[in-house]
């Protein structure tokens, strides 16, 4: 069954390929077939995910397909276990780009994207599936192409192909880290099968291959300091290919840390407490950034590094078990980790493909410009709020279960000797504390401002998604709140899947009882999502009718007060509360960590402003004028220009991420100049290359004859 399953996935994704390749783009109906066969192949995929979790491992030999050893696939539960969360959200997704696709009002229509994004899922399927060497790190470049082809469909400008060098650069580097690692432990063990590479015992290349495999996958998850290719990468792609590179292609790097979870045992201590702190680093690097964008693209894309990170620390929980000889630690790590991944797949990709339909909609993805764009674009703005509210881990959705149990397995440190250990736990825990109000914020503000505000009127909302689209926004939506209320079954269904790494019974004490979840240790702390749903509702309807028989009707009468010049509701125009200066206090506040800067230019009257408030992030800043609540700085009484009228008072913000301007320009600039002195050295004449090589020929003659 597996085998024949995997063919037809494959086959589908192919033809739908060929259909893109050949037929075009110009009909409409011919757009949506690509990926109507994506959405056919993942629910083949899906099919062998759940049958590979609830029934025994199975191997399909592809016979020496690479050339070197036989190339095989293998799906156990782990790897089914994956492949059901994958390909359940790549069904909803392909639906969505099918919509999103057959549409003509905003959507950028070229070749390749729809092969791209069938590339993106059979490289997935291979990776996860992939039983030897030469498979994986194969699907792995060809992952790595297909994010090219992805970021690179939209060339606008040179922005454009920088999102799509970048990503590619970092695709290679990740690439480059597996092969160096595969490489040892084939060396050492004569083999390229990946399950008999645990036969390397500890030493130096086994820390060697631990460092090399972590930070592979930890390039293509956004981890700090590889992060830097998400911001720019995810926001390139068109429509709802990034939610395919968040949601689906990005947790091919948590399945590799988990696989090698199994492979090589105990990590180096140092290496744990690196990941534990990098981890927590990454994770209120990336909701600090998304907090002060301008853009809803960057906002989303910067959460997906705050997330990754909150997956490496709970990693690193497992990760500190297996090196303090804890058994119950490790699975409580490992149960929270893959919590946490499945809410960031589903809530991104539901948030992701909300976004492909306001944007296309709306024509813009700024934040202040679509002020209101919820109540004119439902469905995206409905299915948008529900992935929201997951990524800002807040109940009753599967974010706040799985950021629960996270929590309560950093909390356990006291019970652990070493120091090390400790410490590095109580960091990560300290900053991942943090990262959740912050999340809050960064995702009310966008929730509260953009998507549920009083329409701007500045930006007109021009269609939803289709049907197909609808019923993929519903799915996922749907996968947010609704898994959170069936996350029991979530955990026995997860503790199946681990059972490769840990016991199955161990996974199961995260069930105090069938409905109510544990932390694994016994007598720590208790939840019920599935209560929640029930207590939440009945609470909020409760205290609203208390407090309308309390002011006997009058809580929901309409009251009408003069404006507050503040910007509180009811206020419109210059001087309404924006985005932009919702998170003014976050980039005041956090300068330090922000690198913000802020000028001020003083115009005469009648002279117009500077172009368009905001902020920006990166190495380039953006020039605005705003007051105290980040309003646009207008001349109040006196029109510009007449008498007395006041000065316009334009204010620069800039936001600088410290790794891309401390770290890789100034290694980009050194990169540069290396070059420039070959290039020196190619374009010299005759008499100088015969000069170098008396030189060199001098110098192996001197050191030869030192040598002797």
């Amino acid at each position: 069954m597996t085998g024949p399953l995997i063919a037809a996935a494959l086959a589908c994704m192919l033809a739908g390929a060929v259909v893109d390749l050949c037929a075009g783009t110009t009909n409409a109906v011919v757009r949506t077939v690509p990926y109507l066969l994506g959405a056919a192949g993942s629910g083949c995929m899906l099919a062998v995910g759940v049958h590979a979790t609830l029934s025994h491992p199975t191997t399909v030999g592809i016979t020496s397909l690479f050339g070197v050893g036989r190339s095989a696939l293998r799906v156990d539960a782990l790897a089914g276990a994956f492949l059901t969360l994958l390909f359940g959200i790549s069904v909803a997704v392909s639906l969505c780009f099918a919509s999103w696709a057959r549409s003509d009002v905003g959507r950028p229509h070229r070749r390749a994207v729809a092969t791209g994004y069938l590339a993106l899922l059979a490289s997935v399927a291979v990776i996860v599936c992939a039983a030897d060497a030469f498979t994986f790190l194969f699907a792995w470049e060809a992952l790595t192409v297909s994010f090219y082809l992805l970021t690179s469909a939209q060339r606008g400008g040179p922005a454009k192909a920088g999102a799509a060098w970048a990503t590619a650069g970092m695709g290679k580097v990740s690439g480059a880290s597996l092969l160096v690692g595969f490489l040892l432990l084939a060396g050492r063990t004569h083999s390229f099968t990946i399950a008999s590479w645990s036969a390397v015992g500890p030493g130096a290349l086994h820390d060697v291959a631990w460092v090399l495999v972590v930070a592979g996958f930890c390039v293509k998850l956004g981890v700090v300091p590889f992060q830097v290719w998400i911001p720019v990468g995810y926001p390139a792609a068109p429509g709802p290919a990034r939610a395919a590179m968040a949601g689906v292609a990005a947790n091919v790097g948590v399945y590799g840390l988990w696989r090698f979870l199994g492979v090589l045992g105990r990590p180096p201590v140092w290496l744990v407490v690196a990941l534990l702190l990098a981890g927590g680093c990454t994770a209120f690097v990336g909701i600090l950034f998304a907090g002060v964008q301008s853009r809803l693209s960057r906002v989303v894309a910067y959460s997906s590094v705050e997330h990754a990170g909150i997956i490496v620390v709970a990693y690193g929980v497992a990760l500190t078990g297996v090196a303090a000889g804890s058994p119950t630690l490790e699975v409580a790590g490992l149960v929270a980790a893959s919590l946490q991944v499945v809410a960031h797949a589903v809530a991104k990709s539901t948030v992701f493909c909300s976004l492909g339909f306001v944007e296309a909609g709306a024509g813009t993805d700024d934040l202040d410009a679509l002020r209101g764009v919820g109540r004119r674009l439902r469905w995206s703005g409905a299915s948008f709020g529900a992935g929201a509210l997951a990524l800002a881990g807040l109940p009753p959705t599967i974010g706040f279960v799985s950021e629960w149990f996270v929590l309560e397995a950093l909390v356990q440190q006291f019970r652990l000797g070493g120091l090390a250990l400790r410490l590095g736990l109580a960091g990560a825990g300290a900053l991942v504390a943090l990262t959740t109000g912050l999340a809050a914020l960064a995702f009310l503000r966008v929730l509260g401002l953009t998507f549920l505000g009083r329409p701007s009127g500045t930006v007109p909302a021009t269609s939803d998604a289709g049907p197909l689209g609808r019923a993929g926004l519903v799915a996922l939506a749907l996968g947010c709140l609704g898994l959170a209320a069936a996350s029991p079954w979530e955990v026995r269904f997860l503790a199946r899947g681990l059972s490769p790494l840990v016991p199955r019974r161990a996974a199961l004490q995260a069930l105090k009882s069938p409905w109510v979840l544990q932390p694994v240790y016994h007598g720590f702390s208790i939840l019920s999502p599935s209560w929640l749903w029930i207590v939440l509702p009945v609470a909020c309807m409760g205290v609203l009718g208390m407090a309308s028989l309390a002011s006997r009707g009058r809580y929901l009468r309409v009251r009408k007060v003069p404006a507050w010049r503040s910007a509180g509701a009811g206020v419109a125009g210059p001087s309404s509360y924006t985005a932009f200066g919702f998170a003014n206090p976050l980039r005041h506040v956090l300068a330090n960590v922000l690198g913000t800067e802020r000028t001020r230019h003083v115009r005469p009257p009648g002279t117009a402003g500077g172009g368009r408030w905001g902020d920006a992030t990166g190495a380039t800043g953006a020039t605005g004028a705003a007051d105290a609540t980040g309003a646009p700085l207008a001349a109040y009484g006196a029109p510009q220009g007449a008498p007395g009228a006041a000065a316009h008072i334009e204010s620069q913000t800039r936001v600088v991420e410290p790794v891309e301007a401390y770290l890789y320009r100034p290694a980009w600039k050194a990169l540069g100049w290396v070059a420039d002195g070959a290039r020196r050295l190619q374009s010299g004449s005759v008499n100088a290359y015969v000069a170098y090589m008396l030189v060199a020929l001098v110098i192996a003659l001197a050191v030869a004859a030192a040598l002797r």
